[in-house]
């Protein structure tokens, strides 16, 4: 445990030394991920394929607020799906516009939830996600979080239906663009999953704010519980044919990811517990003091030479 604890000091000091430029390194590596999934998924753009344009454009997220990765990924997913369709970019379209507006209203700063989903989502550990948010996030993360599995659920719908989308003339576009919102609306997995997802971030967030003993574990553990149970229940409500296995299997190894989470951002010594009560002319306050783990500095031994006594000798 003191190994740990000394590399996660060191971790902390060198990020705190360094925050400016990996600042910038994680921003460009996060805004390069999502640009090449997106190619990957989609890719019917051949100019937005270039390797010159996704680096410039990664290294314009670096230096610019977080939110614009978001913004830069919205528009390499249009400009794919214009070269397709327009009524399928117009759905895309009404999809980022509802986006943004509860996005920016709710959740703003949660960029990385709107970013890391999707890319959970195609590494097949989504169910990191609202665990993550529930020790990390507040509520209404459910927001960044849930439209992150949409823009998931959408590159694969557009990804596996892409020879369907091309629409020539007025009736042939007005039907299109009804297929493809049915098609997205319609997905019971993705309407399961958001449900899920929902119910587990607040079910974390709640247990985690709590004052008992181990309460990051409790909600790690509560909420990987929860989510598989509200998976099962919703699969079996709406028979979306949901992996069981899959879905037990990816939610351990969050857990198990979160637990590292934990370790980082919130590790207590609990056997120093401390309570204390006082009060004073209006309230009683009880307060429950918990100190965090840290390393005792190591003592210095000074070792004093006297140079006269060398100099009889």
């Amino acid at each position: 445990m003191t190994s740990l604890l000394e590399i996660k000091q060191y971790i902390i000091r060198f990020y705190q030394k360094n925050e400016t430029y990996l600042t910038y390194i994680w921003k460009f590596l996060l805004a390069l991920v999502s640009i090449a999934i997106i190619n990957n998924k989609l890719g019917y753009m051949s100019s937005l394929n270039n390797i010159a344009i996704v680096l410039m454009a990664s290294l314009l997220c670096a230096i610019l607020p977080p939110n614009f990765i978001v913004f830069i990924s919205a528009v390499f997913i249009l400009g794919h799906l214009y070269s397709v369709s327009a009524p399928t970019a117009l759905v895309a379209v009404i999809v980022f516009l509802l986006m943004f507006l509860l996005y920016f209203r709710f959740s703003p700063k949660d960029t990385l939830a709107v970013l890391l989903t999707p890319i959970m989502f195609f590494l097949h550990l989504p169910y990191v996600m609202p665990l993550a948010m529930g020790l990390l996030g507040a509520p209404n993360s459910v927001v960044s979080v849930a439209f992150g599995l949409i823009i998931a659920y959408m590159l694969v719908f557009f990804s596996g239906n892409a020879a369907s989308l091309g629409a020539e003339g007025v009736e042939e576009a007005a039907s299109q663009f009804q297929s493809v919102v049915s098609g997205i609306t319609g997905n019971k997995t993705m309407i399961v999953m958001i449900g899920a997802f929902a119910v587990t971030l607040v079910i974390v967030y709640i247990i985690r704010r709590t004052s008992m003993d181990n309460a990051w574990k409790v909600a790690i553990a509560a909420g990987s519980v929860c989510m598989i149970i509200s998976i099962l229940i919703g699969d079996l409500v709406t028979d979306a044919q949901i992996s069981l296995f899959g879905v037990i299997v990816g939610t351990l190894v969050s857990a198990l990811l979160m637990l590292a989470v934990e370790f980082f951002a919130f590790n207590l010594d609990y056997s120093r517990t401390e309570k204390v009560q006082f009060e004073d002319d209006e309230y009683y306050y009880y307060v429950k003091a918990v100190p965090k783990v840290t390393l005792s500095a190591p003592e210095r031994r000074v070792k004093k030479i006297n140079k006269a006594n060398q100099r009889r000798r």
